[in-house]
C-alpha cells in the first residue's frame, strides 16, 4: 500500500499526528505492534490515575471521621483494584480504535521499520512481513524503563513500572529506586494501601527537577505517611536468590542492607530508537534521542520525529503538541494548510504528578530564575490559609509564585496540594500570554476555590496579602 503519511506507533504523539493529518486531507496509516494508544494509554499515564484514584478514595474511607462520617469493615481489594486499572486502559483503548475509524485511518499492526528506500516494513505477530511506502514517515516510537546494569528487570522480584502496575499479589513491602513522577506515584499507591515502602533517591531531595520548597514538603508528608526517604544514596547490588530482595545501599553514613519482597525500578526511561532502521538512512541521533528540527524534520528528507524519541520532554502531552506542530508544517509544505505552526516553547511546558499531595509546576524554580540573573519577587501561599482547602480537608501544601521585580514577568508557579494539576494551566496560558502580576490580581478568582490560592500567592509575592 501506498500512502500520503505513515506514523510508526500509536501513543500520544503517534495517533494524534495520524488523526491531524486525516483531517487535512492526508491517506494516512498508522503502525502499532501492540495496543492502540501506546504505552501512555495502556500502561503509563491513564491507568496509573486509575490506580492512584483507587488508593485516594481508600484514604477517604481512613479519615472519613474527619468528616463526620462512621466507615467500618472496610478494605482494599488489590485484585479489584488492579482490575479496575486495566478496564480503563482497554475503554480508552477501544476508544482510540473508534477514532482511528472515524478519521479513516488505516491500522497496520505490527512492528514498524524503515527500509533503504524509506518505505515502512511491517512484521506482523505472524512473522509476514508486508511493505509501505509514503511521502512523509513520522516516527513516534515512544520510550520504556530504563535498565541499571545492577538492577536488571525480572518482572518478579526486580520491576519496571509495568510490572508494578499488574502485580497479582500486592507486596507487604517494596523498595522504590528513583523519585521522580512514576516513582513517587507508586511509592503514594502501595504505602497508601499498606505496603512499607522505602525510596531511595540518588540525588540530595526527592522529585528533583521540582522547586526545593516542593521536595522539602512531599518528603515531610511521605514520611508523615509512614514511607522511609533515603536521598544521597544509591543501590550498589541486589541480591535476588532469598525470598524477597536484598538491596545494599550506599549512603553518606556507609552501606546499609535493605530487605523487601520487591524492588521497583524508577530511574528514568529509555527512548525506542533500535531496530527502526535509523542506521540504515543515517538519521542523526544524539544520546539517545534523534535530533530534529523545530518542525520535527530530521536530517534525512520526509522522516520526521516527535515524543520521548526527542530530546525534549518527556511528557504525553508535549508529544501530542509536536505532533500537531509536525503534521501542521509538513502539510503547509505540501499546501494542505494556510501557515507554519509556531513553535513549542520548551520553557512553558507544565509538569504534573500525581501522587497525594499532587505537584503541578511551570516555569522557572526560584533557584533557577535567580541563577538566570532575575531580581525575584516570590510569593508562597499556604492551602492551611484556604477556605475551599479547610472544608475540603485538604490543607496540605501551597501555591508558589515567582516573578521579576523588574517588569513583573511571571516566571514559574510551583504548587503542591490537592487538585493542583488542575490548576496549573492558567500560569500556563497567562505566560503565553505574557502576563505580568498586575493582570493576575485584576482577574477575578471563583471563592472558595483552590484555584484562588494563585491569586493569593501572587498577593503575598507584592506585600499585599489579604488571607494570609
Amino acid at each position: 500500500m501506498a500512502y500520503d503519511l505513515i506514523v510508526v506507533g500509536s501513543g500520544p504523539g503517534g495517533y494524534v499526528a495520524a488523526i491531524r493529518a486525516s483531517q487535512l486531507g492526508y491517506k494516512t496509516a498508522i503502525v502499532e505492534k501492540e495496543s492502540l494508544g501506546g504505552i501512555c494509554l495502556n500502561w503509563g499515564c491513564i491507568p496509573t490515575k486509575a490506580l492512584l484514584k483507587s488508593a485516594s478514595v481508600f484514604e477517604q474511607f481512613t479519615h472519613a471521621a474527619d468528616y463526620g462520617i462512621v466507615a467500618t469493615d472496610f478494605k482494599a481489594d488489590f485484585g479489584a483494584v488492579i482490575k479496575r486499572s486495566r478496564g480503563v486502559a482497554d475503554k480508552m483503548s477501544r476508544g482510540i480504535q473508534f477514532l482511528m475509524k472515524k478519521n479513516k485511518i488505516d491500522v497496520l499492526t505490527g512492528m514498524g521499520k524503515l527500509n533503504a528506500k524509506k518505505e515502512v516494513e511491517v512484521t506482523g505477530a505472524d512473522g509476514k512481513v508486508t511493505v509501505h511506502a509514503a511521502k512523509h514517515v513520522i516516527l513516534a516510537t515512544g520510550a520504556r524503563s530504563r535498565q541499571l546494569p545492577n538492577l536488571p528487570i525480572d518482572g518478579k522480584k526486580i520491576l519496571g513500572y509495568r510490572d508494578a502496575m499488574a502485580m497479582p499479589v500486592q507486596p507487604k513491602s517494596m523498595i522504590v529506586v528513583g523519585s521522580g513522577a512514576i516513582g513517587v506515584e507508586f511509592a503514594y499507591f502501595y504505602n497508601c494501601l499498606g505496603t512499607k515502602v522505602t525510596v531511595v533517591e540518588f540525588l540530595p531531595r526527592i522529585v528533583p527537577v521540582e522547586d526545593e520548597d516542593i521536595s522539602k514538603e512531599l518528603e515531610k508528608s511521605f514520611k508523615k505517611k509512614g514511607m522511609t526517604i533515603m536521598t544521597n544514596s544509591s543501590v550498589e547490588k541486589v541480591d535476588t536468590s532469598g525470598a524477597g530482595v536484598k538491596a545494599t545501599v550506599k549512603t553518606a553514613a556507609g552501606d546499609v542492607v535493605l530487605e523487601a519482597d520487591v524492588l521497583l525500578s524508577a530511574v528514568g526511561i529509555s527512548a525506542n530508537i533500535e531496530n527502526i532502521g535509523l542506521e540504515g538512512l543515517g538519521v542523526k541521533t544524539d544520546k539517545g534521542r534523534v535530533l530534529v528540527d523545530k518542525y520535527y524534520k530530521t536530517n534525512v528528507d520526509g522522516i520526521y520525529a516527535i515524543g520521548d524519541i526527542t530530546p525534549g520532554q518527556a511528557l504525553a502531552h508535549v508529544a501530542s503538541k509536536e505532533a500537531v506542530i509536525c503534521v501542521e508544517a509538513l502539510a503547509t509544505a505540501d499546501g494542505k494548510h494556510k501557515h507554519l505552526p509556531e513553535p513549542l516553547d520548551y520553557g512553558n511546558v507544565p509538569g504534573c504528578t500525581y501522587c497525594s499531595p499532587e505537584i503541578a509546576s511551570v516555569g522557572m524554580t526560584e533557584k533557577q530564575a535567580k541563577d538566570a540573573g532575575y531580581e525575584v519577587k516570590v510569593g508562597k501561599f499556604p492551602y492551611s490559609a484556604s477556605g475551599k482547602a479547610t472544608a475540603a480537608g485538604a490543607q496540605e501544601g501551597f501555591v508558589k509564585v515567582v516573578f521579576d521585580a523588574k517588569y513583573g514577568e511571571w516566571l514559574g508557579t510551583h504548587m503542591i496540594g490537592y487538585n493542583v494539576t488542575e490548576n496549573i494551566a492558567e500560569t500556563v496560558v497567562a505566560r503565553k500570554l505574557e502576563t505580568t502580576w498586575q493582570e493576575v490580581l485584576d482577574s477575578i478568582h471563583p471563592h472558595p476555590t483552590m484555584s484562588e490560592g494563585i491569586k493569593d500567592a501572587v498577593e503575598v509575592a507584592l506585600g499585599e496579602a489579604i488571607h494570609l
